[in-house]
C-alpha cells in the first residue's frame, strides 16, 4: 500500500474501461465474468465506533502516534444537497424549541474551509453525494452546466449523481456528469436498452497506509418520485440487487480495509440498509437526499449513517487514525460553512461574479415581497408552499391547490430593522426550479380520500423502502388530520373540502402542476382524474402575478395539515432513533 499519497482506481477492470469510454457490459456479466457470489462480511473493530465528536477529533490531533509519524490520520470530507446554492444564504436552525435563522455556505467560504482542512491533513478526500446541479436560477438556466466548474475548481475527489440529477434528461445527465473530473460513482442506474451501467458501480483510494472501497447507489425511486420523463432511457435498481456482491469484491478482491456506501436515498432507507444482511461489510453509508444533519452518526445493525445537510451549509468529516496499515480510532463531526470563520476565496468569488453576469439582470428582479420567513424545513406544512398554493388558488379558483413536498430551497429570512425581504426571479427559480405548466383536473371525493392515504404512507411508511424522499403534499381549500402511528390506509381522521366533510361521491376540482410524463389521466400522482386541461399558463406566471397584486406577503403555517401525534414543527420522518433536526 501507498502510504500518504492518493490514488484512485476505477474498479481496476476491463469492466470500468469501457464505462470510461461510454460502452461496457451489464452488472450481471460483469460479476459472472469474475465468479462472484452473494457474501456479507463482518465489521471492524469495535473500536471504531468511540466517536465523540469534535472534541474526539481534537483529541486525535493531538495523539503522540502522530507526533512521533508512528500513526497517520486520515479525513474524509463529505458535501450533499447542494442544489446550486453557490452563495451566502440564510439558513434555519431549531434552537431551544424554535427556529433560528444564520448566514451559511457559499462556495467562496466552502472552498476556503475545503483548503484549510486539506491544508490541516494532506490524507484528505472530499466527497460529493449528489443533487448539486439542480436547485437555483443559474442551476437550472444553463442545465447545470455553470455549476460544474466551480465545483471541480474545489477540486472533489469523488461524485454521486443524486435524484434530482436526472432533471434535464439522460444526456445532459451523461454530460454533466461526465464533466466533472472527478470519479463518479453509482452502481444502480442502467442504460435501459442496453442494460450497461452509466458509472463504475465501486470506486477506491489508497489513503495514509489503508486501501478505501466506495460503494455508490442514488434513489431507485427517482422515476416515481420526478416527472417521468426525467428518467426516460434509464433503468434504477435497488440496492439489495448487488451490494453483497460488490461488498465481496472490494472486500476480497480489491483488499480493501475500509468499505463505504455513498448513498443519496433518504435517511429512513439509508438506516434500513444498515441493518440488512445483504448489506454486512459496508462500515459506514455516507447518505443524503432528506438534508439531515447528523452530528453523531446513528448505529445500525452493521454500519453507521451520516447524513451532512444542504446548501452548501454543511460539511460532514470523518477522520481516522492509522497504525501500521489497521484502523486504530476515528472521530466524526458535521462543520458549519460559516462565512465569518472562513474568509471568501478570491479566485472562487471571480469566478462566481463571472457565473452570475450572464443572469443577472434577469434573476435579480424583484418581483414581491415578504414579511415573514420563507421556509420549507417543516414536514406537515410549511410558508413557503402555503404561499404557492395561494398563489394557484387565486388564480385558478378550484376547489383545491395542490403542490409536491419539495425539500429544496433555503430561507428567506426578512431584514432585521425594516421587516421585509425580498423575493426576486433568483428565489423563484430555487423554490421551484422546474417552470411546469399548470393543469386542471376533477376527482371524487373518494379518490382524494384514497391519494391522501397514499401520500402519507409515502412520507410515514413504517417500511422504509416505501419512503418518498419529499415532504408531505401540500394544499389549499382542503384541511387534513391524520395519524402517524397508525395502518397504512387507516391514518386520515378528518378531511375537509371547503370547510365541509368530504363527500366521497361528490367531484371537486384540482390544479396542480403537471408532471412531465404522467399520463393524461394522472395529476400530482393522483391516479384516473377526469376532465383534465392545461390552464394556458406556468407556475412561475402565477407566482410573479400573485406576488404583484399582493406583496408584501406574510405566509405562515395554519393548520391545513395537522397530525395528532406530531407537532406541526415536525423536522424528520426518521424515529425510533436518537436524533433530532437542529
Amino acid at each position: 500500500m501507498t502510504s500518504g499519497k492518493k490514488h484512485t482506481a476505477t474498479c481496476q477492470c476491463h469492466y470500468c474501461e469501457n464505462l470510461v469510454n461510454t460502452t461496457g457490459q451489464s452488472r450481471r456479466d460483469f460479476i459472472k465474468t469474475l465468479g462472484i457470489a452473494t457474501a456479507g462480511f463482518g465489521l471492524l473493530p469495535a473500536t471504531m465506533y468511540g466517536l465523540e465528536g469534535q472534541g474526539k477529533a481534537a483529541e486525535m490531533a493531538r495523539s503522540q502516534s502522530l507526533k512521533t509519524g508512528k500513526a497517520q490520520r486520515i479525513t474524509l470530507l463529505h458535501t450533499a444537497d447542494i442544489h446550486g446554492q453557490l452563495t451566502v444564504h440564510d439558513d434555519f436552525f431549531w434552537e431551544d424549541g424554535k427556529a433560528v435563522f444564520k448566514k451559511r455556505g457559499g462556495f467562496a467560504h466552502l472552498k476556503t474551509m475545503i483548503n484549510q482542512l486539506r491544508k490541516e491533513n494532506p490524507n484528505t478526500l472530499l466527497i460529493d453525494g449528489g443533487d448539486c446541479f439542480v436547485g437555483s436560477a443559474v442551476a437550472a438556466l444553463s442545465e447545470g452546466q455553470a455549476i460544474i466548474p466551480l465545483m471541480n475548481n474545489i477540486n472533489y475527489d469523488l461524485v454521486l449523481p443524486g435524484n434530482w440529477e436526472v432533471a434535464y434528461g439522460k444526456k445532459m445527465l451523461i454530460k454533466n456528469m461526465g464533466a466533472y473530473h472527478a470519479p463518479k460513482v453509482c452502481g444502480n442506474m442502467f442504460h435501459e436498452d442496453t442494460g450497461d451501467l452509466l458509472f463504475p458501480p465501486y470506486q477506491t483510494f489508497y489513503l495514509g497506509g489503508i486501501k478505501i472501497g466506495f460503494l455508490g447507489y442514488t434513489d431507485p425511486l427517482t422515476p416515481i418520485r420526478q416527472s417521468p420523463a426525467y428518467s426516460y432511457g434509464l433503468h434504477f435498481t435497488e440496492p439489495e440487487k448487488d451490494i453483497a456482491e460488490y461488498i465481496k469484491i472490494l472486500r476480497e478482491r480489491e483488499k480493501c480495509d475500509l468499505v463505504i456506501a455513498l448513498t443519496h436515498m433518504g435517511l429512513a432507507q439509508q438506516l434500513n440498509l444498515a441493518n440488512q444482511t445483504f448489506a454486512q461489510g459496508v462500515d459506514y453509508i455516507f447518505g443524503a437526499d432528506t438534508h439531515e444533519r447528523i452530528r453523531q452518526p446513528l448505529k445500525g445493525k452493521y454500519s453507521r449513517v451520516t447524513e451532512s445537510g444542504s446548501f452548501a451549509s454543511f460539511v460532514g468529516k470523518l477522520d481516522i487514525i492509522v497504525e501500521d496499515g489497521k484502523i486504530k480510532d476515528e472521530a466524526y463531526e458535521l462543520m458549519d460553512v460559516d462565512p465569518e470563520k472562513y474568509k471568501a476565496d478570491e479566485e472562487m468569488l471571480q469566478k462566481l461574479e463571472k457565473t452570475f453576469e450572464p443572469y443577472n439582470k434577469e434573476i435579480k428582479r424583484v418581483i414581491g415581497k415578504t414579511t415573514t420567513p420563507l421556509l420549507r424545513y417543516y414536514v406537515i406544512e410549511t410558508p413557503m408552499d402555503n404561499l404557492i398554493t395561494d398563489a394557484v388558488m387565486w388564480k385558478a379558483k378550484p376547489d383545491i391547490a395542490l403542490s409536491n413536498g419539495f425539500r429544496f430551497c433555503p430561507p428567506l429570512v426578512p431584514d432585521a430593522k425594516t421587516g421585509i425581504a425580498n423575493i426576486t426571479v433568483e428565489y423563484l427559480r430555487s423554490m421551484l426550479p422546474v417552470n411546469s405548466d399548470v393543469k386542471m383536473a376533477t376527482v371524487t371525493g373518494k379518490q382524494l380520500s384514497d391519494w391522501l392515504e397514499k401520500e402519507i404512507e409515502n412520507v410515514f411508511a413504517k417500511d422504509p423502502t416505501k419512503r418518498f424522499g419529499g415532504w408531505l403534499i401540500r394544499f389549499k381549500g382542503m384541511t387534513v388530520n391524520f395519524t402517524i402511528a397508525a395502518e397504512p390506509g387507516e391514518r386520515l381522521n378528518k378531511l375537509l373540502i371547503n370547510n365541509e366533510p368530504v363527500d366521497p361521491t361528490k367531484t371537486y376540482t384540482i390544479v396542480a402542476c403537471e408532471r412531465e410524463g404522467d399520463p393524461e389521466n394522472v395529476l400530482c400522482r393522483i391516479k384516473g382524474v377526469s376532465n383534465t386541461h392545461k390552464l394556458g399558463y406556468k407556475l412561475h406566471d402565477v407566482m410573479e402575478e400573485y406576488l404583484a397584486s399582493h406583496s408584501p406577503v406574510s405566509p405562515k403555517i395554519e393548520g391545513r395539515a395537522t397530525a395528532t401525534d406530531a407537532p406541526s414543527t415536525l423536522l424528520t420522518q426518521v424515529e425510533g432513533v436518537h436524533y433530532q433536526f437542529r
